[in-house]
């Protein structure tokens, strides 16, 4: 397996991203269109949080709605904000960062999505999805 590979080469660069300023029906309505797990919040470029699906399931009943079904309840997000949801204490890599060093802080974190920035500018993301698809590649 190679050794110094740079993220930027198996990263997500056209990223869906929330504004903190969308509600929680948005959200729901992206994870389900794009079929993901995690949005990066930013305002502009510049990052604030990341917000995944698991989020919305601990405050909904979103679990229980068919992840085809475009017909959300949306009663329970009217009741927060992206920000109040939203992680906010991230964890975050530069597009330099070695898919080894990328994977070493997944395996020993509770998180499956790293925003990958360029100061406080967000310029892709990577997921476990993408690092299994490139130890997949490797074989």
């Amino acid at each position: 397996m190679k050794q110094r590979v740079p993220v930027s080469t198996i990263m997500t660069t056209n990223v869906v991203k929330l504004n903190i300023t969308d509600d929680l029906t948005k959200a729901e309505s992206l994870f389900k269109k794009h079929h993901i797990r995690h949005i990066p919040v930013v305002s502009g470029n510049k990052i604030l949080g990341m917000l995944s699906y698991t989020d919305l399931l601990r405050i909904s009943f979103a679990d229980a709605v068919d992840d085809n079904d475009e017909v959300v309840d949306t009663t329970v997000y009217n009741m927060f904000t992206v920000e109040q949801v939203m992680a906010k204490n991230l964890v975050s890599i530069s597009p330099e960062t070695t898919i080894k060093e990328a994977a070493e802080v997944l395996s020993n974190k509770e998180f499956h999505a790293l925003p990958v920035c360029e100061g406080n500018l967000l310029v892709g993301i990577l997921t476990t999805t993408d690092l299994i698809k490139y130890l997949i590649s490797q074989y």
